[in-house]
This record gives structure tokens, C-alpha cells and sequence, in this order.
């Protein structure tokens, strides 16, 4: 229950403390901060409000804004309305009043509805709820994108799933027919579209979207089964299915993405579209023969989550500025650099919509598309059709390109092509798979680009990690062991000042809540450039380049604990990788 006080009629018009104090008296915002803020809205007319102005400039995210909302009026928050509201309460208000002005019903007791806004002050909403309900009307508040994410989730009614209700549908013959699967696949498929079945896969593909999941793990042990998914870069146990539901969830998943569910010898790989919450979602499905049978790994492509401003990624103020500098070159290569999963794509993803405009022909060959972006032209390898980086880059130069990006350089002749591609007044943006940035230079000689043709056409290498930030809601100080505070000595950090998360519901006690990225940039000039064009070694490239005033990857880490954003053991994961 999230509270009984009646706010109907007796909400203060005035709140206790005003937001923007609110937010200063938690050290969630600062003075300067507050006043810019101010500012703006003044500038803009007061179209928006304070909280939504904190969030578009990035001082704050939504779910502080909306708990230091309801504080400052002293009423409930309501961190997941999609979890806490039920779908009876929904009838109660008419669907087109629902969406149109962002109300959602959590659940109606006695003569009470209990109703998610987020803006309490609204009080012709308030009166206008009641009206149309019937009842009296206590309000909490929760993030605006939280309700309307629960909107979209619980009006179409089949996008809602309770576990406990799914595993109280399963009858006997649901598992009967599992275990005779070696011998009879048909009874298999027929299963695996059964209600229990589907509402199950339904319910784990649901949920891992609603929780940020990038990838869930289905996998089967000898008398266990276990369902993880993998959110800010480390997996957890989500939950356990019954055992024999195993070949079933399986043969679902194939079925959804175009398998064959009597081969489970070989791995296979397909991928599926699916809508949820109103948005198309990409999931791209392995499987992999093992003891105890097959291991299924559903990665899912989110579109939401791979456009961001290059301002949101984590960039300090000045790399931000000299990395906007190399991808506004007339011509040359970018390169984005680091292991999988480090966020590349998501980097060059906003390097596009930053340099997007009507005037350009920008194309891009991926593998996959991640996300759609518009006004560029993207194509998806397809090795299977001869459909490969290489020959997609040929016939993309005869397409009358401005800006080209190129998924990955992985071979020799898409390596040659590239470098041909800037030469000839292009420029190109790729990745490649190197610990660091000045590693980046002896990779593509080893993919045999000659020196002097690396120095002539390399305008700049970013190399990236993705690093956990920590919880705002359980944030408190840290003391620092002798290894940690050594590390940030060194990279002139001050070890008495540094935060962790204490753990709480909301980051599932891992005292961390969403990723940004840590980066080291390289721009070649003048000694590094003469290094390179010499084909000197790596370590003479690295001096050089340490001669400079440039920043590593744990400078920049150790740069982002110093502001409270992240933990010192995050970064020295993140810097070893």
C-alpha cells in the first residue's frame, strides 16, 4: 500500500518545500545548478515546468525529480506504477482521459481511487478524476515516462502478465507432452503454442524490456532451471521456471524466430520482431547444445536505448569538444574502439544525429541495424545472400556518399576499402575491437594499411568503456582501502570525497542504477603523427602520445568518481577489460 492520506479537496496549493530546494537540501542539485535552470524556464516562457527543464538540461532524472516532487508536497511516490497498479482501476476512467492527460489509476478501495500523476499541483486533473469516477481521489506521484510506459503496458490488457497466475494455468498434460518430446516434435510444437507456454515467454521477454535488460540467459541445468538477465552490464537471476517447461520455452522461442525446433545438435541463430509499450523491439535469438539441453540467449535491441545526445554519454566538457571536432572533418577516419558491449555503437549512433542535416548523404552498412535513425540511408549485412562489409562498402561509394559508416572493420579488404573511401574525400566512421586508443593505429597496419596511409587519413580514435553509475536514491560515502585510494591519488583524485551505492529495492541492492561511459581520445599530430607515418612500434607511438596532454581511460574513470558519478572499483573493472 502506498499510503492512506486522502489528498482530495485538501491538497496544499503551496508545497512544504518548493522543488528546486528540494532537490539542493538531498546535494542531488547545487546552487548553480538550480539557478541555470531557473533561468531557462524563465527564458522559455515557463512552457515547461521546473522538473522537466531539470531533466532536459540533464541536472536530474526523472525518478528524483518525481520523489523530490512528491516530498515537497507531502504526498506518496510511486517508483514503478506498472508493478504497484491494478488493471481493474484502469475501467474506472475513460481511455481517452487516461492518455490524454497522463493519469493513471492504481487501485480503487471503498469509495477511494488512488490515482499516479506527475504533477500533484494539477488540481483541475485532480478534480476532474473525481468527477469522472465517481469517488474521492488520493493522489501519489511517479515519473512521467513511468505512467506512460504503464499506460501503454496495461490498456492493451495481453501485454500484462502475472507470473503466479501463469504457473497456476500449467496442467499435467502441459508437461506430459514435453517429456516425450525426443519422439514426438509435433506434440512439442503443439505445446510450445499452449497458453501457459506462450504467456510465460511473453511474461520474460515483457519484463526484461521493462527492466533494461540487453540480454536474457534461458538455461537449463540437470534438475533446474534458470531464466538471468543481463542489466548495466552484469547478469542476475530473474527467475525459475519449472524444469520440465524447458524444451517447451525453448522450442517458443525458435518457433517466434524462425528456427528449426527438431534440430538441437547444432547452434542456430535467428531474430524476431515483437511491439511492446507501442514501440517495435528487436530480438536477436542463439541457441547452443549443452549437457542438459539447449541454452538459449535472446538479445534484445531497443531502439529507445541507442539514441542519445552526444552530451549524454558521459563526455567531460573538453574531450566533448575535441571529439565534435574530429567527426566535423571534411574527410578522413573515426574510429571507435573498444570490447563488445562497451557501448561503440551507441557512440556512433549519436555522432549521426549530431551531424545529421537535409544537405548530406550519410549511408551506413551495420551488422545489425540497431536503431533506425532518420534521414539516413541504413543497410544490414547479410553474409548468408554475399552481402558482406566489403561489398556493401564498394557499392555504397557509387551512391554518391558525403559521410559513410561502416559497422566494424574486420578484414583486410574492408580495412583497404575504408582507407581508400577517406582518401578519396570521405569520411568515414567505424570501429574496431582494441584495449585502447593508440593500439588502434598498429590494428589496422596489421590488417595491412600501410603507415604513412594510417597517418594520412586517421583524424581521430575514441576508445570506450561503459562503467555503472551509482544509485541516487542509496548514494552515501565511501572509505577507500589503501589499493583504491593509491588509484586515485594517482590519478589526482581526492580519496576522502568518494561515494558508493548502500544498495536498495530500486538498483535490486546492487547500489548501482544505469551506465555512462568513461573514454580516452586520441587526436594524431605532429610527433604522433610523424611516429605513425614511420611505422614505429606501439610503445614509441604510446610515448609520444604520453608526451601529450592526453587522458586515459582510468584518468577519465577516476575524473567521474571525483564528481560522485561512479565508484573506483567500476572504473578499475572497466580500465583492466
Amino acid at each position: 500500500m502506498i499510503g492512506s492520506t486522502s489528498r482530495h479537496g485538501g491538497l496544499d496549493t503551496v508545497p512544504e518545500v518548493p522543488l528546486g530546494q528540494a532537490l539542493v537540501n538531498k546535494g542531488l542539485l547545487s546552487e548553480s545548478q538550480l539557478e541555470q535552470a531557473l533561468l531557462k524556464q524563465t527564458e522559455n516562457g515557463h512552457d515547461k515546468l521546473l522538473g522537466e527543464v531539470l531533466c532536459d538540461l540533464g541536472f536530474a532524472d526523472e525518478a528524483v525529480v518525481a520523489e523530490a516532487l512528491a516530498e515537497s508536497w507531502g504526498v506518496p511516490f510511486v517508483s514503478q506504477p506498472a508493478r504497484t497498479a491494478d488493471p481493474a482501476a484502469l475501467e474506472k476512467l475513460p481511455r481517452e482521459f487516461v492518455e490524454e492527460h497522463c493519469v493513471l489509476p492504481l487501485f480503487h478501495v471503498r469509495d477511494t481511487l488512488t490515482v499516479a500523476v506527475p504533477d500533484p499541483a494539477d488540481l483541475w486533473l485532480i478534480e476532474e478524476t473525481a468527477r469522472l469516477a465517481g469517488a474521492e481521489v488520493q493522489v501519489a506521484v511517479s515519473g512521467k515516462g513511468e505512467i506512460e510506459s504503464a499506460i501503454r503496458a496495461y490498456l492493451p490488457a495481453a501485454n500484462v502478465f502475472v507470473i503466479d497466475d501463469i504457473y497456476e494455468d500449467l496442467k499435467e498434460e502441459d508437461f506430459s507432452v514435453v517429456e516425450r518430446q525426443a519422439t514426438e516434435l509435433a506434440d512439442l510444437e503443439e505445446v510450445a503454442g499452449h497458453g501457459p507456454v506462450v504467456k510465460l515467454v511473453n511474461y520474460i521477454v515483457f519484463s526484461a524490456v521493462q527492466e533494461g535488460a540487453s540480454d536474457i540467459h534461458i538455461e537449463p541445468d540437470d534438475n533446474r532451471l534458470r531464466v538471468r538477465y543481463r542489466v548495466d552490464g552484469r547478469l542476475y537471476e530473474r527467475l525459475s521456471p519449472p524444469h520440465r517447461m524447458h524444451a517447451a520455452i525453448a522450442s517458443r522461442v525458435k518457433i517466434l524466430s524462425n528456427l528449426d525446433i527438431s534440430e538441437r545438435r547444432v547452434p542456430q541463430d535467428g531474430d524476431c520482431n515483437v511491439m511492446i509499450e507501442g514501440r517495435p523491439i528487436d530480438l536477436r535469438v542463439s541457441t547452443m547444445p549443452g549437457k542438459y539441453g539447449e541454452k538459449v540467449v535472446i538479445r534484445i535491441i531497443d531502439s529507445r536505448n541507442a539514441r542519445l545526445g552526444l552530451d549524454q554519454l558521459g563526455f567531460g566538457p573538453r574531450m566533448l569538444d575535441e571529439w565534435k571536432r574530429v567527426v566535423e572533418q571534411p574527410n578522413g577516419i573515426a574510429l571507435v574502439t573498444g570490447p563488445t558491449g562497451s557501448g561503440k555503437s551507441t557512440t556512433l549512433y549519436s555522432v549521426l544525429q549530431e551531424i545529421s542535416t537535409d544537405e548530406m548523404n550519410i549511408s551506413t552498412i551495420e551488422d545489425p541495424v540497431e536503431a533506425r535513425i532518420p534521414g539516413i540511408n541504413q543497410s544490414q549485412v547479410n553474409v548468408k545472400a554475399g552481402f558482406t562489409f566489403a561489398g556493401a562498402l564498394r557499392a555504397m561509394l557509387r551512391q554518391d556518399p558525403d559521410i559513410i559508416m561502416v559497422g566494424e572493420v574486420r578484414d583486410t579488404e574492408t580495412a583497404g576499402i575504408v582507407t581508400q573511401a577517406a582518401l578519396t574525400g570521405h569520411l568515414v566512421f567505424s570501429t574496431l575491437h582494441t584495449n585502447d586508443a593508440p593500439s588502434a593505429v598498429t590494428r589496422l597496419v596489421n590488417l595491412g594499411v600501410e603507415p604513412y596511409l594510417v597517418a594520412a587519413t586517421l583524424r581521430g580514435v575514441l576508445a570506450q568503456r561503459l562503467v555503472r553509475k551509482i544509485c541516487p536514491h542509496c548514494k552515501t560515502t565511501l572509505e577507500a582501502d589503501d589499493r583504491v585510494e593509491a588509484a586515485v591519488k594517482a590519478a589526482g583524485g581526492d580519496p576522502s570525497q568518494l561515494w558508493c551505492g548502500a544498495g536498495c529495492s530500486r538498483c535490486r541492492n546492487t547500489g548501482y542504477a544505469g551506465r555512462l561511459g568513461v573514454f580516452e581520445l586520441m587526436v594524431p599530430e605532429g610527433k604522433v603523427l610523424e611516429s605513425i607515418a614511420a611505422g614505429e612500434s606501439l610503445q614509441a607511438i604510446r610515448a609520444h602520445i604520453e608526451a601529450t596532454d592526453f587522458k586515459t581511460l582510468r584518468d577519465d574513470g577516476m575524473e567521474k568518481v571525483a564528481r560522485g558519478l561512479t565508484t573506483p572499483e567500476e572504473v578499475l573493472y572497466a580500465a583492466a577489460q
